[in-house]
């Protein structure tokens, strides 16, 4: 797999405090990778790292397969979980004057605002103070900027925080078509919920050290339980000592529900086979761990 950003042995101490010890992730190219861990594990330090906003006392960052450099910068966006935007300048000259920093023409940057104030459908705000703006509102400016200059590596720090279901949507769908156009992009969160429907790829960050990192199918197949449901019309399903135990079952109209638990040496096809012998199977499908299920594991084993 190619890879366009590599940490390798990175440290970081604070006077009495080692936020990152010897911290080591691969990024894949053109993917969403999940920058993951409870509050205060490090991940925000990894950050400012990467942002260079603050240089590690050891290891090294390799940017698009060479040493990291200030001018690397210019190719990173990054949306921090603490906003700051100004508040009392108007938000279209303010978002002019950012992209002009990022190296855009006062020009080009209008006109591809213009295109991204139209899908988030805030053109009317345009020249309102962005204190007039709700919260949300806020964030989709801010976003906006971001991606505005369109850089190779996008860092998305809590991009959800205070937004409602439906413009967590719209948010997430514009991640996946950026990332689906090419764009490499960190998604760092502390709340599991959407790190299936998001991350291709993850790293989890707890007390300083990274714990657990691998594609996101890979890691749920690492973590299987041997759980299985079995929905069935005829039959009732007893378990087999040895073999396989039920957990749960239950009757919704008619139809009987089971959780299955398999012995670890059995094989599906056999467990099938063995449950298809007791009763009528309308469905049959091995219940994976969620992303949840899996950092709370982790966390609380460490």
């Amino acid at each position: 797999m190619d890879t366009f950003l590599q940490v390798r042995g990175v440290v970081k101490r604070f006077a009495h405090h080692t936020a990152l010890d010897g911290v080591s992730i691969d990024v894949p190219r053109g993917r969403v990778f999940g920058l993951l861990g409870p509050n205060g594990a490090g991940k925000t330090t990894l950050i400012r790292i990467i942002n260079r906003i603050t240089a590690p006392d050891e290891g090294a960052v390799i940017f698009n397969g060479h040493p990291f450099t200030a001018e690397d910068v210019k190719q990173i966006g990054y949306l921090p979980e603490e906003r700051g935007l100004y508040k009392k300048m108007k938000v279209g000259e303010q978002a002019i004057y950012l992209a002009q920093l990022k190296g855009l023409s006062a020009g080009e940057a209008r006109r591809r605002l213009q295109t991204w104030f139209a899908k988030f459908d805030i053109m009317p705000w345009w020249d309102k103070k962005l204190e007039e703006l709700s919260k949300g509102m806020q964030q989709k400016v801010q976003f906006i900027i971001t991606v505005l200059h369109e850089p190779q590596l996008l860092i998305f720090d809590e991009p959800f925080s205070g937004f409602d279901p439906v413009n967590a949507e719209l948010l997430k769908r514009e991640i996946l078509t950026l990332r689906d156009k090419g764009h490499t992009i960190i998604y760092s969160t502390h709340n599991m919920a959407s790190v299936e429907d998001v991350c291709d790829d993850i790293a989890l960050i707890n007390h300083s050290h990274v714990v657990l990192t691998g594609n996101v199918q890979e890691v749920k197949q690492r973590f299987r339980t041997g759980l299985y449901e079995v929905v069935s019309t005829q039959g009732e399903l007893a378990p087999q000592p040895g073999r396989f135990d039920v957990l749960q079952q239950e009757n919704r109209a008619g139809v009987r529900h089971y959780l299955v638990q398999k012995a670890p040496t059995l094989t599906n096809s056999e467990l099938a086979s063995l449950i298809a012998s007791s009763v009528e199977i309308r469905s049959f499908a091995e219940q994976l761990p969620s992303m949840n299920d899996i950092f709370l594991k982790v966390v609380s084993h460490e």
